[in-house]
């Protein structure tokens, strides 16, 4: 089924009273761009190790990200991988993005799954499906996103009052960007989201851990989006790199900019906010991490710059 978004083109979104005019966009569609295949048909992810930092409660948390990007195939009827024998089946690419910080006694474990239509099938900057669950100490919640027909539907289970059940609908403006995707959307894996020296405002939904982390309902509002013209060097603890720039301004809330290798494969090198908020590369493979799951697979862990977990063996 191919997602159909709203017009007019031009709209007008809210946010706490705050409202500002979208630009008139022609909406591009989520497909694997030319050469995509020959690096991502491999059949292996994308490990990159990232050094965090989490403000919560005040203060900048340390802590570690994780993102791995994959290829499956989709189904549409249940918006899960197939094993295989589906008519339905379509190539989609997948981000799980794993945070995890320390809150003085209490730890933080954070995934967003986001996933990419490769065949055209849905608006750019519109995953086919978003689900985020996040585990500390007080609880934990979940919300998941599908998108279907003319708009998506929302499911929610969280811990929090106010907050334990819902299941609802909401609307996807056209030329819509979904936070959540960003990591891939910046890297042009299903589309150019914004051309080198390229401006533009989009209709924008906040990260699903910005609205969790400030018990925020989901809504609408806008963002600018600006990627720089020229190649700009960013040291991290895993090297050098010439990069581009995507800045992302919503109308509320902190700004992003993230750092995106110029070359192929365009891996994240870096993203930081005002706020506090940074990722810095510490390492990146490429791996069937699936089939590394035997004792002793935990020492490919030094090869994304992560640590040995503190409940394993510690090396004297």
């Amino acid at each position: 089924m191919r997602l159909v978004v709203f017009s007019p083109i031009l709209i007008l979104l809210s946010l706490g009273g705050c409202a500002s005019a979208v630009q008139a966009e022609d909406t591009a569609p989520s497909k694997a761009p030319p050469g995509f295949w020959d690096h991502w048909g491999d059949g292996k992810a994308e490990l990159a190790g990232y050094r965090l930092k989490q403000p919560r409660y005040g203060q900048d948390r340390s802590g570690e990200a994780v993102l791995v990007t994959v290829t499956e195939e989709f189904t549409r009827a249940a918006r899960v991988k197939s094993d295989g024998g589906h008519g339905d089946e379509y190539p989609i690419i997948k981000l799980n993005e794993v945070r995890d910080f320390q809150t003085g006694i209490y730890d933080y474990n954070v995934l967003t799954s986001s996933f990419l239509a490769l065949d055209g099938s849905s608006p750019l900057g519109v995953p086919t499906k978003v689900s985020f669950s996040a585990q500390e100490w007080c609880g934990h919640s979940y919300e998941h996103f599908v998108m279907s027909g003319s708009g998506m539907r929302r499911t929610l289970h969280s811990y929090f009052d106010g907050e334990a059940d819902k299941d609802d609908r909401h609307d996807v403006p056209e030329g819509a960007v979904f936070a959540d995707a960003l990591p891939l959307l910046v890297r042009g894996l299903s589309g150019e989201l914004v051309g080198p020296g390229e401006e533009r405002t989009v209709p924008f939904l906040p990260s699903s851990l910005d609205r969790r982390l400030k018990h925020e309902a989901l809504a609408w509002t806008t963002a600018k989006l600006k990627r720089s013209s020229s190649p700009q060097a960013v040291s991290t603890p895993a090297g050098t790199w010439s990069t581009y720039a995507v800045t992302v301004t919503p109308a509320r809330g902190p700004e992003t900019t993230y750092w995106v290798e110029d070359s192929a494969p365009h891996r994240l090198v870096k993203w930081s906010r005002p706020d506090g908020e940074e990722g810095l590369l510490t390492g990146v493979m490429r791996s069937p991490y699936w089939s590394q799951n035997r004792e002793g697979g935990e020492s490919l862990r030094a090869e994304l710059g992560l640590g040995v977990p503190s409940f394993l063996p510690q090396t004297p």
